[in-house]
């Protein structure tokens, strides 16, 4: 019992960092993982994140592709260094979450929902 609630609790710090990555660079623009850690650190309840757990989470979620690279940019040291930002389903499913669907459902044409609806059939049948 207590090795599930270890597992939970991992999961749940997991899914908080990942928020809090993707609130950062939703609300910062595109940033390298050096700048991600700062604003995370110093803006969430993760004071106590390290810089080696938040450049593995974004690396999962870049592998995951809920981040894109979108460039390189040298660091005050002289390395080159990838520029991280959000990927655009990342985007719509911030948007998802966040907005009521019903009133999505009111305001939406028909085009729009139709695309909508055949880009999520086109996904499911890819998996399937």
């Amino acid at each position: 019992m207590e090795r599930l609630c270890k597992s939970l609790r991992k999961e749940d710090r997991e899914a908080k960092l990942d928020r809090a990555i993707f609130q950062t660079l939703a609300l910062n623009g595109p940033q390298i993982i050096f700048d991600i850690y700062k604003h995370v650190v110093k803006n969430s309840g993760l004071k106590r994140s390290r810089y080696a757990t938040i450049n593995k989470r974004v690396r999962l979620l870049e592998k995951s592709g809920y981040i894109d690279v979108a460039g390189l940019r040298m660091t005050k040291v002289g390395f080159q260094t990838q520029i991280h930002e959000l990927a655009t389903k990342t985007y719509l499913s911030i948007m998802l979450n966040s907005s009521n669907m019903d009133e999505l459902m009111v305001n939406i044409c028909d085009y729009d929902a139709q695309a909508i609806l055949a880009s999520i059939i086109d996904a499911y049948s890819k998996r399937a």
